[in-house]
Formats: structure tokens, sequence, C-alpha cells
């Protein structure tokens, strides 16, 4: 028997590497399976790409929120910086009124004395009478006086008081058993007090003991 005459058979060799062919197809999509990777790639890359999109959104509703904060907390800080300079300005404004109204009060008070100042240099000088002048002078005196008290100053009491620091300057000392410790004994210059609170100017006076 010739081999032509042989019926066509399948060899092992091509039998099995059938039965591998359709062996390994299925056990290739149950890998795929269970890695929980489906076998389409595009669905995959649509589920990754959503989560992205949706947060890079956030991102930027919150960056919009927070330059809107910063923008009106600028403005409201601009405003108060405004209102705070034109508060300042009308503060100044407003001292520099008062004490220019204060001081024009005070010399106002004062003019009367020294127009009587000028007529009394005026009248001794016109008849050389030393004795019209130490009135005229006097008169000035008690007018400036008067002028004080009614303003509420009036001097500090020195000489036979006891010496405190608050009122009196004492520049001499002197040791005199005719008098108390820390007497004052004499006056040099006169001291003013205001309303009996503000000293205007310390009495400087020679204390004993």
């Amino acid at each position: 028997m010739s081999a032509k005459d042989l019926p066509e058979m399948n060899q092992p060799g091509d039998s099995m590497a059938a039965d591998s062919g359709t062996e390994s197809s299925p056990n290739r999509e149950e890998v795929a399976q269970a890695d929980g990777k489906p076998e389409n790639g595009a669905g995959g890359s649509e589920t990754a790409g959503g989560a992205p999109g949706e947060s890079v959104d956030a991102l930027k509703q919150a960056l919009q929120q927070k330059e809107n904060e910063i923008g009106e907390l600028t403005d409201r800080l601009q405003r108060l910086a405004a209102e705070y300079d034109n508060f300042r300005k009308r503060t100044s404004r407003e001292k520099e009124k008062l004490y220019s109204d204060s001081l024009c009060d005070v010399v106002s008070r004062f003019l009367p004395v020294v127009d009587n100042l000028e007529r009394a240099v005026s009248a001794a000088s016109e008849t050389g009478d030393g004795k019209s002048l130490q009135e005229g002078i006097n008169m000035i005196f008690r007018q400036m006086t008067d002028i004080l008290e009614k303003m509420g100053v009036k001097p500090i009491e020195a000489v036979g008081k006891t010496f405190d620091p608050e009122l009196h300057h004492a520049v001499m000392h002197v040791e005199d058993e005719n008098y108390g410790a820390g007497e004052i004994v004499e006056e040099f210059q006169k001291g003013y007090i205001y309303k009996d609170q503000t000293v205007i100017r310390h009495s400087m006076v020679k204390v004993a003991n």
C-alpha cells in the first residue's frame, strides 16, 4: 500500500496545536476579567478621565471665591485707611483752631493792660514825674492780677510755708534755728497755679534747715 492510497489523517502534532490554540483564548479573557480590567481600553479611559476634570473645576471655583474675598478685604482696608486719614486731618485742624481760639482769648484779656502800660510810659515821659509812673505801674499790676484771678490763675504761697516739691523749687538752703525744718524763708520768683491743680510755674525759694 502506497502513501498516496492512505486517507489523509490529522497528524498528532497538528491536533495538539489546534487544541492548544482554542484553549489559550478563553484563558486570556478569564485573566483580564479577574484583574478587573475590561478588554476594551476605551471604557477604562473614560472612567479615569472624569474625576480629574471635576477636581480642576472645583479648584477654579475655590480660587475665584478666594480672589473675591481678597478683593472685598482690600477694598474695605482702603476705605478704612481713607477714613482714618480724614479723621487725622480733621482732628489736627480742630486742635489748631482750639489753640488759636484759646490764644486769642488770653491775649485779648491782656490788651487793656498793654494799653494802660503804654499810657503810663507816655505820661511819665511828658511830665517827667516819677510818681505818676509808679502809680500807673501799680494800677497795671493790679489789673493784671485781676485778669489772672478771673482766668483761674493765682500765685503759689511760699514764704512761711513748708517746702513742697510739687509747688516749690529750692535753689538755696540755709541753716537757721529761728526757722523750722523745711520752712521757706525767702522767695526769689513767684510761682503760679491754675485752678489749684496745674502748676504753671514753681516758686523759686530759699529753704531753711
